[in-house]
């Protein structure tokens, strides 16, 4: 057999641990052999015996079931599958982050379609946007400034967002944190920005 046991490897902890050959435990197995062929109910001996004849290893791939299935198979091979398909699939997930993007109440016109910029990039990449306006000093008297700022982001983003929390005050700051909408992909493929058409027509 070319493995006498093998557990999870510390560097692939998400691989689950089959038992194989001397491991496993149950008296009697419902074994596949090497060409996929179910075999039947055989003792743990006979499924052991079958597996060194044709050189390979027998694992339990069903350790629940009653009695346990296990398969004639080279575990190498096996295990190196099981653990490119689990590295494939770790590839593919997207952990979603919160990115920032801060304003002044006093932004200007050009800082401000480039801030817009960075948080549609932002969108498109599937994360969080928190949009922030900080004051300082006198300027926390004029804080409508800063809501409306953020109604008018929010307004024409509308067609690519969801807003999780809708603008609020919080010290030096108001804030609103927004999510992409769940087909931003597709959407963004058409997406004009309303604030552009609107310069082009006048």
């Amino acid at each position: 057999m070319s493995w006498r046991g093998r557990g999870k490897s510390k560097k692939n902890p998400e691989v689950p641990k089959e038992r194989i050959n001397n491991e496993i435990r149950a008296n009697s197995v419902r074994l596949i052999d090497e060409n996929g062929t179910q075999v039947g109910v055989v003792s743990l001996a006979e499924a052991l015996s079958h597996a060194g004849r044709v050189g390979l290893d027998l694992v339990e791939v069903s350790p629940n079931a009653n009695p346990p299935v296990c398969k004639i198979l080279d575990f190498g091979q096996y295990y190196y599958k099981k653990t490119k398909s689990v590295k494939e699939s770790r590839k593919k997930q997207h952990v979603v982050q919160t990115k920032e993007v801060k304003f002044g109440p006093n932004t200007e016109e050009h800082d401000y379609c480039f801030k817009k910029e960075h948080t549609i990039k932002f969108l498109s990449q599937h994360n969080k946007v928190k949009l922030t306006v900080r004051f300082r000093g006198r300027q926390l008297a004029h804080k409508e400034i800063g809501f409306q700022l953020l109604e008018r982001l929010l307004k024409e983003l509308q067609d690519l967002i969801v807003v999780d929390v809708k603008p609020r005050n919080e010290g030096r700051t108001i804030f609103t944190i927004i999510s992409p909408k769940k087909e931003i992909d597709k959407i963004l493929e058409t997406w004009v920005d309303p604030a552009k058409k609107k310069e082009e027509q006048e």
